[in-house]
């Protein structure tokens, strides 16, 4: 329900001035926006939900969208779109978006404003708080929905400009774990993978995984594969994955390191390894055969609750055939311990010489459309184009090609996500810029969250919408343009750079994240640092040469229209590489990013899942995507009247029949869900498909993260969403 108060805001203040301002934008000091021109009766553009990066027809009258269809020749999604696809345009036409600047007055009210006074309250507001508290009192939290151009300007802005030392991107909060994976273990976050590998592999292994549902148009491809694949899960839940698959191994929860540290065991025991692959390109094996054998067969079927003949299927598949892939997503990333349960993936995948050949590799499937252009280009994990803030050669080179001074550019890293959340808990910030993201909603335990974010100064959210949980919070709103209303790239999970173009006028007052930034910029007195990131393509340029060399390097890639002829590119494409496959993958010539071009052997002991069951509290909490038509935190997808019809319209859990009877609950009755941190109601759905001693959650819904435990993983830093310990009982 929108507030009824934002409601009149929005009808008071949309007309002629909003009209004006996108049609006259260079009366407002904002110069022209990048709307191009589309001759044609369609042009194709990449979808803004998942990672998956399907390619859709708009059809355009006039210039402006009247409808799409999925792109029979791009060779994502070869002519399939999921529903979330089918109603991208839709959901922008919503009478809550944020159609003007509101500015919390000191009533405590949001009221509208122009956006001259929207960016000098920005700046004004933020350097105070500079000026009374440090330089790191001020922060922003960024997102994998916007273009790789808007997070490029954002991480540039935020850091080079503003002096903001801390930014993080909700990036954090799904592909974290795989990155620092990647990075640990081939030197460079680099998934290995083309899409063509779905239908290419003898054997696939989905791990913490339901492409069913969270990846529709990947699980579309693994049923074009024409080499009678097995297909195996490896999942405590009965996903839909699960039940079309060939095997499914449902473990306990969070026992998966030790599943595969069994696996790797068994397969070393046998001499079923690649020995001339592991010794030509890897390191750490002996470290890694002896820290294996602590895992025997016993070991392993007590740990993960799977009989021994299970077990030792799964490692003569792994085995007997030639092509073997593994997937994971938010399953393993979502995790306490999610880097080494990606990188004993890994392992696996190196011992047994399945990398760099079609249909193998360890690959992670991203969630957000971006997450790659957030993981490579937003200046928060690293410096722009993968570099290291803390190496003065990477510092130096970037300051060189950016014209500016090294001095701008940190030489530390930033906090993490939750680490910004607990300076603000702890005084030390007292400004938050969130970008396109929703951390009210979203983040661990939700309740602990808001109360931080309301200890802010000045909270600025940026937003298509004005309903969100986290503008409502907020002292200042900008309101921004969605997709399909502005332009540039997004790099999808087989990292491939896409075009999205302005196919629709964003409502009212509404700009693109990337002209708010330049307003911003201006209003900074940046406009020389800036002067030659005038449009998302002029960056695009820029960060061709911000790539020269570098693994990501695109310095192939002529422009826009480059990719629009190709149906988008995958990176690598340096300069000279001329003519390139539509799919390709990563390390064919078995060369990795470590300075010796080989691959780590990484492996640890698994820690204890920090919530456990006990007595008081003897169930697992699950949670997960819930249907194909739900997207996150429903703030888009919410819009559609046809993909609110394909859901739930309340929160639902997953009960196994056998824990319901002990609590004495029928189908469809209300129940509680309580945690150490919160209680919840929920309509029961009683099913086998979870394990006695375990519910399920589906994550979409702003009831579930009440429950879940702030804990993370030591390395990536990433939320263990996936697991805390609950208690169910019948609502009075």
């Amino acid at each position: 329900m929108i507030p009824k108060a934002v409601q009149e805001l929005i009808r008071a203040h949309t007309g002629p001035l909003t009209r004006e301002l996108v049609q006259k934008p260079s009366r407002f000091g904002l110069g022209q926006l990048p709307v191009r021109n589309h001759p044609d009766a369609t042009t194709t553009l990449v979808c803004g939900f998942c990672s998956t990066g399907c390619g859709l027809n708009v059809h355009l009258r006039d210039g402006e969208a009247i409808g799409l269809s999925p792109s029979s020749d791009y060779p994502v999604n070869l002519g399939m779109a999921c529903p979330k696809g089918w109603e991208a345009l839709r959901v922008l036409a919503s009478p809550d978006r944020a159609t003007t600047p509101l500015l919390r007055n000191a009533g405590g009210k949001l009221e509208p404003v122009d956006w001259t006074t929207a960016a000098h309250t920005f700046v004004g507001r933020m350097r105070s708080l500079q000026e009374r508290h440090g330089a790191e009192s001020v922060a922003w939290l960024g997102t994998g929905q916007a273009t790789v151009e808007e997070l490029a300007f954002l991480g540039a802005l935020g850091k080079f400009g503003l002096g903001m030392l801390h930014g993080d991107g909700n990036t954090r909060q799904c592909m974290a774990t795989a990155a620092v994976a990647y990075k640990q273990s081939f030197g460079f976050d680099a998934p290995p993978f083309a899409y063509s590998d779905l239908e290419e592999s003898d054997v696939l292994i989905f791990v913490g995984a339901n492409p069913c549902i969270a990846h529709p148009i990947l699980w579309e491809r693994v049923m074009r594969n024409r080499r009678s694949p097995k297909v195996v899960v490896i999942d405590p839940r009965r996903t839909e994955t699960a039940m079309a698959a060939t095997h499914h191994l449902a473990l306990q929860p969070k026992s998966d390191l030790v599943l595969f540290y069994g696996l790797a065991q068994m397969l070393i025991e046998r001499g079923w390894m690649d020995e001339d692959y592991l010794a030509g390109h890897t390191t750490g094996f002996d470290g890694f055969r002896a820290h294996v054998a602590n895992y025997p067969l016993e070991v392993v079927c007590r740990e993960t609750g799977l009989e021994a003949a299970r077990i030792e299927e799964l490692t003569r598949l792994i085995h007997d055939h030639e092509r073997v892939s593994f997937w994971w997503t938010m399953g393993v990333n979502q995790s306490y311990e999610g880097v080494r349960v990606a990188q004993s993936l890994i392992n696996l995948a190196l011992m047994t010489g399945n990398m760099g050949r079609p249909g193998t590799g360890a690959n992670s499937i991203t969630g957000q459309c971006n997450a790659m252009g957030s993981r490579l280009f937003s200046n928060t994990t690293g410096i722009v184009g993968g570099r290291d803030f803390k190496n003065p050669q990477d510092r130096a080179d970037v300051a060189e090609i950016l014209d500016i001074p090294v001095e701008k550019i940190p030489d530390r890293d930033s906090w993490s996500y939750h680490e910004i959340l607990e300076g603000i808990l702890q005084g030390k910030i007292k400004g938050l810029w969130v970008v396109a993201t929703n951390p009210a909603h979203s983040w661990i335990n939700q309740d602990q969250a808001r109360d931080i974010l309301s200890r802010l100064e000045f909270l600025v959210v940026q937003d298509m919408y004005v309903s969100t949980e986290t503008a409502q919070l907020a002292h200042l709103v900008l309101p921004a343009a969605g997709w399909g209303e502005k332009e540039g790239t997004f790099i999808n999970s087989e990292r491939r750079f896409s075009p999205i173009k302005q196919v629709s006028r964003a409502p009212g007052q509404a700009l693109s994240d990337f002209r708010i930034f330049q307003l911003i910029a201006r209003a900074a007195g940046l406009q020389e640092m800036f002067r030659e990131w005038s449009s998302p393509e002029a960056v695009f340029q820029i960060l061709k040469r911000l790539s020269a060399g570098q693994p990501c390097d695109i310095t192939g890639i002529e422009d826009y229209q480059h990719l629009d002829r190709a149906g988008g590119i995958q990176w690598p494409c340096p300069e000279e590489s001329g003519e390139v496959a539509q799919e390709r993958r990563l390390f064919e010539d078995g060369r990795f990013y470590h300075a010796d071009k080989k691959a780590k052997l990484l492996y640890e002991a698994p820690r204890p899942m920090p919530e456990p069951p006990d007595a008081a509290w003897p169930l697992i909490l699950l949670t997960g995507r819930g249907s194909v038509a739900q997207w996150h935190t429903q703030t888009r997808t919410a819009k559609s009247d046809v993909l609110r019809k394909l859901a739930p319209t309340s929160l639902y859990v997953e009960i196994n029949p056998t824990d319901a009877r002990k609590a004495g609950i029928e189908p469809q009755q209300t129940v509680i869900v309580e945690s150490r941190r919160a209680a919840v109601s929920a309509k029961a759905f009683l099913t086998p498909q979870v394990a006695p001693g375990q519910i399920f959650l589906p994550m979409h819904y702003p009831e579930v993260n009440r429950l879940t435990d702030a804990v993370f993983d030591p390395y990536s830093k990433q939320p263990s969403y996936k697991a805390c310990a609950v208690r169910i009982r019948k609502a009075d």
